[in-house]
């Protein structure tokens, strides 16, 4: 979720960064291979940014519903796409075409799929906050089944700036487990199976990523609001059969999940309730766990950091003993209003940790689970705090070097390692070392 204040505090920062990446870096000789277009490019904000007051001029509002949680007005508002250009529909459609195929031999041929365009969809909470972004493909069918089709692109994630809090949390969070041993690769390659929790839904984009990068990865989903359910199905192009005791007026046809998401869906389940309760009842143990839960009031319940409460308590059992990780988008309560205009990311740092309750949030999570450090998000009021096993973290420690040195360069060298085992388009490296620190 980005605030009110995180907006403002982007905002000088922000005007340069559009200008210098509206291309990709260029591949200096002997680098990397070349990162795979980002379609959530912060390059690309100006097409779904609106306002701070709201969504703005040339929105149109395709979703509106008062919430009962706590959330306010939960609405979605569209905007027109300028990527991928209409030259590059032709694919998509034979994509779809060829997945019709499948599900239908015998209309092989007499069935056309043809995309109506893309669009930006912009969830929020009492038209003020921005919950979340995604990108949204609208195609139709022709033919005997003839339907319309919403679907969520899995691949983009777009949250207000190139450093997004969303990609520090995959980052930050998927780096830790292989420097704790976990073996990534053979999930992202359906070899192993893996178990992902997501607290807070918002309109999806984090779980539809991960399912689409880790073939073997079963995702559970925990949402409170069922108006936010509703809108990320109806407006967004979330799987609607992933959702489990809600009805959904999804614009999709029976068909709809098969044969956008071709089993994806299937590996996703989406659960209306309080994350207490879930926690509590659930049997499963989870390799990892992102937390990402304020609500309309920008609220981080306490429950869900209270050192000696129930959640805490459930949480750290059902976590695996030995390479379990937990990541938390945390942001300041305080208001930043005298962010340097030069984007000064240590007066950034420094004002994050003066925050009411974040130091509290990291010492409980330290003390559940052995370890926790956390990442700065340059630009955003955001940190992003992972919990691991500290025996996993720290095995093959070396003399002379500091706790916090040792862990940092164990990360860091694990963070091409996930770029290369799930493709991503964006570096993993600057959002785990950026403001690193340990919590003490």
């Amino acid at each position: 979720m980005l605030r009110a204040a995180a907006s403002r505090c982007a905002g000088g920062a922000a005007r340069r960064l559009f200008s210098s990446s509206a291309a990709p870096f260029p591949a200096a000789a002997g680098a990397r291979k070349q990162l795979p277009l980002d379609e959530g490019d912060w390059a690309y904000h100006p097409e779904w940014w609106g306002t701070d007051e709201g969504p703005g001029e040339g929105a149109q509002t395709v979703f509106r519903q008062h919430s009962e949680c706590g959330n306010g007005v939960v609405s979605v508002a569209a905007y027109p796409a300028s990527h991928p250009a209409s030259d590059q529909w032709p694919a998509v459609e034979r994509w779809l075409q060829e997945r019709n195929a499948r599900l239908y031999p015998e209309s092989a041929g007499a069935e056309q799929f043809k995309i109506l365009g893309y669009q930006w969809r912009v969830m929020r909470f009492n038209d003020h906050t921005r919950q979340s972004t995604a990108k949204v493909m609208t195609c139709y069918r022709t033919g005997g089944h003839r339907s319309l089709y919403l679907m969520q692109q899995p691949h983009c994630l777009a949250v207000p700036c190139e450093f997004t809090y969303i990609k520090s949390m995959v980052s930050a969070g998927l780096t830790a487990l292989p420097a704790s041993s976990y073996d990534l690769a053979r999930a992202a390659s359906g070899q192993n199976t893996m178990k992902i929790l997501c607290i807070g839904h918002g309109g999806g984009s984090l779980p539809l990523f991960l399912a689409s990068k880790f073939r073997g990865a079963d995702i559970h989903i925990v949402e409170i609001d069922p108006v936010v359910v509703s809108a990320s199905v109806e407006s967004m192009g979330f799987p609607a059969s992933s959702v489990k005791g809600l009805v959904c007026h999804s614009m999709q046809p029976a068909d709809g999940d098969e044969l956008l998401w071709g089993g994806i869906h299937d590996r996703i389940f989406l659960h209306i309730a309080d994350a207490e309760d879930f926690i509590a009842n659930d049997s499963s143990q989870y390799d990892i766990v992102f937390i990402d839960a304020y609500d309309g009031d920008d609220v981080f319940p306490r429950k869900l950091w209270d050192a000696d409460g129930e959640f805490m308590k459930n949480l750290e059992k059902k976590v695996h003993p030995d390479h379990g990780t937990v990541v938390v988008n945390l942001h300041s309560d305080s208001e930043l209003s005298e962010c340097d205009e030069d984007g000064n990311t240590a007066h950034l740092q420094s004002t994050l940790s003066m925050g009411k309750h974040v130091s509290g949030v990291c010492r409980a999570y330290k003390q559940h689970f052995g370890m926790a450090f956390t990442a700065a998000v340059p630009w955003l009021c955001n940190i992003t705090l992972v919990a691991c096993r500290d025996k996993a973290m720290t095995s093959g420690a070396r003399l002379g070097l500091s706790r916090r040195d040792f862990v940092l360069g164990k990360l860091l060298s694990k963070s091409d390692v996930v770029e290369r085992d799930l493709d991503l388009p964006f570096p993993c490296l600057q959002y785990v070392k950026n403001g690193f620190t340990l919590v003490d």
